[in-house]
Order: structure tokens, then C-alpha cells, then sequence
């Protein structure tokens, strides 16, 4: 990362903060570019609930509870209002753990339901969760990506995952961390190096999408997608 306190001395701090800004935002651009518009995202909440009691307990329901409510009061809302909610629901309602100390191996995706059941989970399952809530309240494939990072981390750089938000196709992203509460520009996240970006739909590195289906290239995504429908969440 660059030193600001450093920049702030010279007398060409402006133009080399504008071009930082520039180039980092055109590295989260350039990461994805679709034009289409895919299916929504369905809710059977009765099987939903019925399997998160089964796996987890009555004590969970009012979790399951809570989701479908939020899902129900926002709907009427803004895109920017949706996220704000949204992100406010899962880091209230969800607590950091690592897959190791959850579910004791080194990488598990988990599903809302898994997240939700357990009131716990990692930068995967916090963006996972709220790609599937987004999708539900009327947001597209279009404007929504998970996103691998490299994030720099107390000065160490470790594999992230986030969620991006996009307005129009070539707006820059909105993020929405686990890691912070506040929904920030990808500008303003310099602490994050976009890898590789992918949804229900598409899977993009660089400035290419990907020829292949996202779910043959990452088998942990297709293994979420495949629980998600016995859990009473469908694509169509």
C-alpha cells in the first residue's frame, strides 16, 4: 500500500492520489462485463424452517424468523436502502468464526441456512448470505458479484471473499465486507485486490468471462448451490 503520510509531502500528491483512485477502480471494472438479466430467486420459507429446526433446533427458528421478515419489509426499498439492511442484518446476527473452529476443516462454504442455523461464519457465508438475500429482494445477476480478494489484513495478505454491488454495468462496485460494517466504494477499499469474481450466472478473471459454467470451476459454489434447493431456495 502506498504511504499517504509520505504522499501528503509533495507537491504532486493530488495527481498521484487521482491516479490510485483511477487505476483501482478500473481493476474492479474490469473484472466482469455482462449485459444480461437472469432469473429470480425463490423462497419456500415453510421448508426452510422446517429444516433449519430440524438441523438446528427450535432455538433457531426465530433466526429463519427474523430473515424472512427483513426480506418481507424491504422489498418496496431502494437498491442502496437494500443493501444498507441487509448488510446491518447479517453483521448483527451472525458472529465471525473460522470454517475450522465451525465446521473443522481449512474451507466450507456455507448456505444461508447453515450461517443462519449456527449464528456464525466466515467471509464466505457473509457474502454468500447476502448474495442469496439481495437476489430475493429483486436485485439482478447483473449487478451483483461475489468477489475474491486479496485483502491486507493487519500487514498480512490473506484470500477474502466480498460481495460487489453495481448500479449500472460499468458503475464502480459498492462492497459489503465481513471484515467492516461500512458499505464502501472498491476506490475507497485500497486494502483489497480484485482475483476473480463470479454468481449464479458467470465466472470472470481479468476483463474475461469465463467460457466455462462457475459451478464446474469451483466445485464449493456448486455444493451451495446444490444444498441451497433442499433447503427451500431455488433459481428460476
Amino acid at each position: 500500500m502506498i504511504n499517504k503520510s509520505y504522499l501528503s509531502n509533495q507537491p504532486w500528491q493530488g495527481l498521484v492520489l487521482l491516479v490510485l483512485g483511477i487505476l483501482i477502480a478500473l481493476a474492479w471494472l474490469g473484472i466482469w462485463q455482462s449485459n444480461k438479466a437472469y432469473a429470480q430467486v425463490t423462497i419456500n420459507f415453510n421448508q426452510f424452517n422446517q429444516q433449519l429446526m430440524a438441523q438446528y433446533g427450535n432455538r433457531r427458528l426465530p433466526a429463519g424468523q427474523a430473515w424472512q421478515r427483513l426480506i418481507n419489509d424491504i422489498d418496496g426499498l431502494s437498491n442502496v436502502q437494500k443493501l444498507q439492511r441487509v448488510n446491518a442484518f447479517f453483521h448483527q446476527n451472525v458472529r465471525y468464526r473460522t470454517d475450522q473452529q465451525l465446521y473443522g476443516m481449512e474451507d466450507y462454504w456455507a448456505t444461508p441456512l447453515e450461517t443462519l442455523g449456527h449464528g456464525m461464519g466466515d467471509c464466505e457465508d457473509y457474502a454468500i448470505a447476502k448474495y442469496i438475500t439481495l437476489r430475493k429482494v429483486g436485485l439482478t445477476d447483473q449487478q451483483l458479484r461475489l468477489i475474491y480478494v486479496r485483502a491486507n489484513v493487519r500487514g498480512r495478505v490473506e484470500a477474502h471473499m466480498v460481495l460487489g454491488y453495481y448500479a449500472t454495468p460499468n458503475a464502480e462496485p459498492l462492497i459489503l465486507d465481513s471484515l467492516i460494517t461500512r458499505i464502501l466504494p472498491a476506490s475507497q477499499r485500497t486494502d483489497l485486490t480484485p482475483v476473480f469474481s463470479f454468481n449464479a450466472q458467470g465466472l470472470w478473471a481479468g476483463n474475461q468471462r469465463s467460457a466455462s459454467s462457475p459451478t464446474a470451476r469451483l466445485s464449493r459454489w456448486r455444493s451451495v448451490l446444490d444444498r441451497l434447493a433442499e433447503e427451500g431456495i431455488y433459481f428460476e
